[in-house]
């Protein structure tokens, strides 16, 4: 079969069930879909049962016995950590044999000092909080002072938020970029996000302008390997800036699901070939994080429905992935990524039916099957599921 276009949808936190090791990063029983769905009565997925999202697990409001007319699984995740660009890179070939720092007490004055050096101003905050709770804390000291908001999560991130009218957004990006220079060696975290914020006191909401500046791949990716064989790749949402642009050919800093998945919509009539890699930031960011399950359920109706009309584009050599990057339960105690195992879906109009992919022992089996798909060599990284995919090919 010759695939000349590859859609990769990533449902930023989708989890699917805590992985062996879950306990040890304290998410024992974690389980992001299942317990989305009870906690609305039962989802309907009609775009996602049928492509076999409820032949995985047991999911409440999804038909385990539909006709599935791709291939299913779900990937188990080999690195250490359960952050956004781990996960990621993992798909991509890189599994992450040491986690990126976390700072469950803030940062220490060796990071903290050196920026507001730098910068010019003292900062605020430094210390875990939800992104949300500390504009409502600090933003109206930020207001007045001008001085960042600077937090982190359970995730390994260096934050800082500003007001937008206090703080033009191309100095929050400069200072984005410095807290990145200088968060080197032992400090090195996976993310610096600029987090910018509108609104008088009292009434702060975060805007779209939000921008991730992460710390360049370890290692070789799959992305850059089929750039360097000549095949196109696009990023929507913040793909471009997990992989800090490498292996990208051209980035669409979306800021939402729905603008994400419109953008991938449009390239689906206008690119006749390549990877276009989309990253749907709603269901961690707006849901997971603020512990609102009810939120990720209607997230996930609106996404099914935008995924309906990919589908009908899809042409005999396209091929579609849908996975996760880690998990988020917003049932769970705390408003941290939890560690799960995530869904992989794979269809293509030439593809097989009703195909158990099973458990993957890794997310990068997801890489070396775009590879495969390409004709391209891949290491031993990942495992292709690609003969699995089309071990029926349908005859036109």
């Amino acid at each position: 079969m010759n695939i000349k276009r590859i859609f990769i949808l990533v449902c930023d936190s989708l989890g699917i069930g805590e992985l062996p090791d879950a306990s040890d990063y304290g998410d024992k029983g974690s389980h992001t879909l299942k317990h989305t769905a009870e906690a609305v009565g039962g989802v309907h997925l009609p775009s996602l049962e049928k492509l076999g999202l409820g032949r995985i697990d047991e999911i409440p409001g999804l038909d385990p016995h539909s006709p599935c007319i791709g291939a299913y699984g779900k990937m188990a995740e080999k690195s250490k950590g359960k952050d956004t660009t781990t996960g990621h890179w993992e798909m991509m070939g890189l599994v992450s044999e040491k986690p990126f720092p976390l700072y469950p007490d803030g940062f220490p004055p060796e990071i903290i000092k050196p920026f507001e050096k730098e910068i010019g101003r003292k900062v605020l905050g430094n210390k875990p909080a939800s992104g949300t709770e500390i504009i409502k804390e600090l933003g109206e000291e930020h207001y007045r002072t001008g001085s960042p908001i600077v937090y982190t999560s359970g995730d390994s991130v260096f934050q800082i938020a500003c007001h937008e009218k206090i703080v033009p957004l191309e100095t929050l990006y400069d200072w984005s970029r410095t807290a990145r220079k200088l968060l080197i060696g032992d400090h090195e975290v996976g993310r610096v996000i600029a987090r910018p914020f509108e609104g008088e006191p009292g009434h702060f909401k975060r805007t779209e302008n939000r921008r991730d500046f992460a710390v360049k791949p370890r290692g070789k990716t799959v992305l850059k390997t089929a750039q360097e064989k000549g095949v196109k790749v696009i990023g929507i949402g913040k793909i471009e800036d997990i992989f800090s642009g490498e292996g990208i050919t051209e980035g669409f800093h979306t800021g939402n699901n729905h603008d994400s998945m419109m953008k991938t919509l449009e390239l689906a009539e206008t690119e006749n070939s390549g990877i276009i890699f989309t990253n749907l930031v709603d269901f961690d960011m707006l849901y997971g994080h603020r512990n609102d399950p009810i939120g990720y359920a209607k997230a996930l109706t609106a996404f099914d429905q935008q995924l309906e009309l990919l589908l009908r584009k899809l042409t005999p050599s396209d091929l579609l992935f849908i996975t996760g990057d880690h998990g988020c339960d917003p049932t769970d105690v705390s408003t941290d990524h939890t560690r799960e195992y995530v869904p992989i879906l794979a269809y293509s109009p030439s593809g097989s039916s009703s195909i158990s992919l099973g458990i993957r022992e890794t997310f990068a089996d997801l890489g070396a099957t775009c590879l495969e798909a390409f004709n391209l060599p891949y290491s031993s990284t990942g495992k292709s599921f690609y003969k699995e995919i089309f071990s029926e090919v349908k005859v036109s």
